[in-house]
Protein backbone atom coordinates (compact mmCIF):
# COMPACT_ATOMS: atom_id res chain seq x y z
CA UNK A 1 0.00 0.00 0.00
CA UNK A 2 1.47 3.37 -0.78
CA UNK A 3 2.36 5.87 2.08
CA UNK A 4 -0.78 8.10 3.03
CA UNK A 5 -0.70 11.09 4.75
CA UNK A 6 -3.69 13.21 6.41
CA UNK A 7 -3.22 16.91 6.81
CA UNK A 8 -5.55 18.28 8.85
CA UNK A 9 -6.71 21.66 10.60
CA UNK A 10 -6.83 21.72 14.46
CA UNK A 11 -5.94 19.34 16.86
CA UNK A 12 -8.29 17.05 18.56
CA UNK A 13 -9.68 17.99 21.96
CA UNK A 14 -11.30 15.19 23.56
CA UNK A 15 -8.83 12.05 25.12
CA UNK A 16 -11.79 9.87 23.39
CA UNK A 17 -10.91 11.41 19.57
CA UNK A 18 -7.53 10.89 20.34
CA UNK A 19 -7.61 7.60 21.65
CA UNK A 20 -9.51 6.35 18.63
CA UNK A 21 -7.19 7.87 16.16
CA UNK A 22 -3.95 6.51 18.33
CA UNK A 23 -5.68 3.22 17.85
CA UNK A 24 -6.20 3.28 13.63
CA UNK A 25 -2.48 4.71 13.75
CA UNK A 26 -2.00 1.23 15.65
CA UNK A 27 -3.61 -0.35 13.25
CA UNK A 28 -2.08 1.30 10.24
CA UNK A 29 1.71 0.61 11.30
CA UNK A 30 2.09 -2.76 9.85
CA UNK A 31 -0.04 -2.24 6.80
CA UNK A 32 1.99 1.22 5.08
CA UNK A 33 3.65 4.34 6.48
CA UNK A 34 0.77 6.81 8.10
CA UNK A 35 1.52 10.33 8.96
CA UNK A 36 -1.06 13.03 10.47
CA UNK A 37 -0.16 15.98 10.55
CA UNK A 38 -2.14 19.11 12.02
CA UNK A 39 -1.91 22.51 11.17
CA UNK A 40 -3.08 25.06 13.85
CA UNK A 41 -6.36 26.92 12.57
CA UNK A 42 -6.08 30.71 12.84
CA UNK A 43 -7.86 32.53 14.78
CA UNK A 44 -11.09 34.42 14.27
CA UNK A 45 -13.26 36.94 15.94
CA UNK A 46 -16.71 35.24 17.55
CA UNK A 47 -18.69 36.31 15.00
CA UNK A 48 -16.40 36.31 11.88
CA UNK A 49 -17.14 38.31 8.49
CA UNK A 50 -17.09 36.79 5.27
CA UNK A 51 -14.08 38.43 4.31
CA UNK A 52 -11.86 37.61 7.82
CA UNK A 53 -13.48 33.71 6.87
CA UNK A 54 -11.68 33.83 3.39
CA UNK A 55 -8.23 35.33 5.07
CA UNK A 56 -8.30 32.47 7.65
CA UNK A 57 -8.77 30.27 4.83
CA UNK A 58 -6.22 31.51 2.84
CA UNK A 59 -3.55 31.56 5.43
CA UNK A 60 -4.76 27.70 5.94
CA UNK A 61 -4.49 26.70 2.85
CA UNK A 62 -0.69 28.12 2.21
CA UNK A 63 0.38 25.68 5.44
CA UNK A 64 -1.46 23.03 4.19
CA UNK A 65 0.54 23.32 0.70
CA UNK A 66 3.79 23.51 2.33
CA UNK A 67 3.10 20.14 4.21
CA UNK A 68 2.07 18.31 0.64
CA UNK A 69 4.64 15.75 -0.93
CA UNK A 70 5.89 16.47 -4.23
CA UNK A 71 4.32 14.29 -6.94
CA UNK A 72 1.38 12.90 -4.00
CA UNK A 73 -2.42 11.80 -5.31
CA UNK A 74 -4.30 14.54 -3.44
CA UNK A 75 -7.75 14.23 -1.71
CA UNK A 76 -9.90 17.08 -0.63
CA UNK A 77 -12.29 16.31 1.73
CA UNK A 78 -14.76 18.40 1.04
CA UNK A 79 -18.76 18.87 0.95
CA UNK A 80 -18.91 18.71 -3.26
CA UNK A 81 -16.58 16.20 -3.35
CA UNK A 82 -17.56 12.64 -5.07
CA UNK A 83 -18.78 9.76 -2.23
CA UNK A 84 -17.39 6.65 -3.01
CA UNK A 85 -17.77 3.07 -1.40
CA UNK A 86 -15.23 1.37 0.86
CA UNK A 87 -14.28 -1.04 -2.04
CA UNK A 88 -13.94 2.16 -4.29
CA UNK A 89 -11.72 3.93 -2.19
CA UNK A 90 -9.66 0.64 -2.03
CA UNK A 91 -9.48 0.01 -5.32
CA UNK A 92 -8.54 3.68 -6.05
CA UNK A 93 -5.54 3.66 -3.45
CA UNK A 94 -4.45 0.24 -5.04
CA UNK A 95 -4.46 1.97 -8.63
CA UNK A 96 -3.04 4.44 -7.47
CA UNK A 97 -0.17 2.13 -6.01
CA UNK A 98 -0.31 -0.13 -9.50
CA UNK A 99 0.52 3.48 -11.40
CA UNK A 100 3.72 4.27 -9.26
CA UNK A 101 2.44 6.78 -6.88
CA UNK A 102 4.08 6.70 -3.63
CA UNK A 103 1.74 8.99 -1.47
CA UNK A 104 -1.86 9.60 -0.99
CA UNK A 105 -2.53 12.90 0.88
CA UNK A 106 -5.93 13.01 2.32
CA UNK A 107 -6.69 17.18 3.06
CA UNK A 108 -9.36 18.13 6.25
CA UNK A 109 -10.00 21.79 6.63
CA UNK A 110 -11.75 22.84 10.02
CA UNK A 111 -14.76 24.26 10.66
CA UNK A 112 -15.41 26.49 7.17
CA UNK A 113 -13.76 24.26 4.94
CA UNK A 114 -10.57 24.42 2.67
CA UNK A 115 -9.39 27.31 0.56
CA UNK A 116 -10.17 27.36 -3.36
CA UNK A 117 -6.46 26.67 -3.94
CA UNK A 118 -6.21 23.62 -1.73
CA UNK A 119 -9.32 22.32 -3.67
CA UNK A 120 -7.54 23.54 -6.99
CA UNK A 121 -4.33 21.17 -6.02
CA UNK A 122 -6.08 18.13 -5.44
CA UNK A 123 -6.82 16.19 -8.09
CA UNK A 124 -9.60 14.23 -5.85
CA UNK A 125 -12.59 15.72 -4.03
CA UNK A 126 -14.05 12.87 -1.58
CA UNK A 127 -17.52 13.44 0.37
CA UNK A 128 -18.05 11.10 3.52
CA UNK A 129 -21.75 11.82 3.00
CA UNK A 130 -24.40 14.32 2.34
CA UNK A 131 -24.59 14.80 6.07
CA UNK A 132 -22.53 17.45 8.08
CA UNK A 133 -19.83 15.87 11.34
CA UNK A 134 -17.99 17.71 12.84
CA UNK A 135 -14.22 17.99 11.42
CA UNK A 136 -12.70 16.01 14.48
CA UNK A 137 -14.80 13.47 13.42
CA UNK A 138 -14.30 13.32 10.31
CA UNK A 139 -10.74 12.40 11.17
CA UNK A 140 -11.60 9.21 13.22
CA UNK A 141 -14.36 8.33 10.32
CA UNK A 142 -11.02 8.70 7.51
CA UNK A 143 -8.48 6.93 9.66
CA UNK A 144 -11.06 4.16 9.72
CA UNK A 145 -11.98 4.04 6.00
CA UNK A 146 -8.66 4.50 5.09
CA UNK A 147 -7.95 0.79 7.65
CA UNK A 148 -10.81 -0.46 5.86
CA UNK A 149 -9.59 0.08 2.32
CA UNK A 150 -6.44 -1.60 2.99
CA UNK A 151 -7.79 -4.52 5.00
CA UNK A 152 -10.19 -5.02 1.74
CA UNK A 153 -7.23 -4.91 -0.87
CA UNK A 154 -5.85 -7.55 1.66
CA UNK A 155 -8.71 -9.60 1.53
CA UNK A 156 -9.25 -9.63 5.28
CA UNK A 157 -12.48 -10.77 6.95
CA UNK A 158 -12.74 -6.60 8.81
CA UNK A 159 -14.74 -5.41 6.31
CA UNK A 160 -17.63 -7.77 5.85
Amino acid sequence: MINLNIICIGRLKEQYLRDASAEYIKRMQTLCRLTVTEISAEKLSDNPSQKEIERALEAEGKKIIEKIPKGAAVFAMCIEGKQRSSEELSSELDTLALSGVSNAVFIIGGSFGLSDEVKAKSKYRLSMSKMTFPHQIARIMLLEQLYRAAQISLGTRYHK
